[in-house]
């Protein structure tokens, strides 16, 4: 088995040095400010997730997979549904005045728009996975009135898949060397993909701007 530290080394060793209970409380309030806060594009869900499911393989850490896969799609689904609540409450001009204010990136915005606009219900699923774009994708679904009911079975898609997904990954890769690579692979996959939708989007946004 491969120790949680030796895979990553700049998060596993905080969440090693924890209680069990610690644990759950630190992954859980993570997931849940990623998915629902704005502020939450500064953290890493991801890598969080597939640590802590690596930690629940440990001998001795006291960290249940089942309790920490639950919780942990608990929060993604309830993150979400703050962020859809708070879009569909407060509106497209909340957005615009904590863009005026600098308090809110445009061009992380714009790009959270431009693909739930193309990609609707799916968009809502597959944001899990694109860092930026998850955490602005349930609060532009709900300013743009998403049907609640469309929206909560996108959201327990995305969190089963994400949330459970990459917390069951982790604790299968400590025993699988090959399953760890490929999850590299991926992960650096859509962080690339992320980077370039983006670059692209802001361009034509700049590129309509001047026209």
């Amino acid at each position: 088995m491969v120790p949680a530290s030796d895979v990553f080394p700049d998060l596993s060793p905080d969440l090693g040095g924890l209680t069990a209970a610690a644990v759950y409380g630190v992954v859980l309030g993570f997931v849940f400010v990623e998915s629902g806060l704005l502020v939450g594009f500064l953290l890493p869900g991801d890598s969080i997730l597939f640590g802590a499911g690596l930690l629940s393989a440990e001998p001795g850490s006291g960290v249940s997979l089942p309790v920490l896969a639950a919780g942990a799609f608990a929060a993604a689904v309830a993150g979400d549904s703050l962020g859809y609540t708070l879009g569909s409450r407060l509106g497209r001009g909340w957005l615009d005045r904590r863009v005026a204010v600098g308090r809110l990136d445009e061009r992380h915005l714009l790009r959270a728009e431009q693909f739930y606009a193309r990609w609707g219900w799916w968009a809502v699923v597959v944001a899990r996975w694109i860092p930026w774009v998850r955490t602005f994708t349930p609060i532009v679904a709900g300013t743009s009135r998403m049907p609640y009911l469309r929206f909560l079975s996108a959201n327990l898609a995305g969190a089963m898949c994400w949330a459970v997904g990459l917390t069951v990954l982790g604790h299968l890769a400590a025993d699988t060397p090959a399953l760890r690579h490929i999850s590299y692979a991926v992960a650096a996959l859509f962080v690339v993909g992320s980077l370039v939708a983006g670059v692209v989007g802001w361009l034509r946004v700049r590129a309509a701007r001047r026209q």
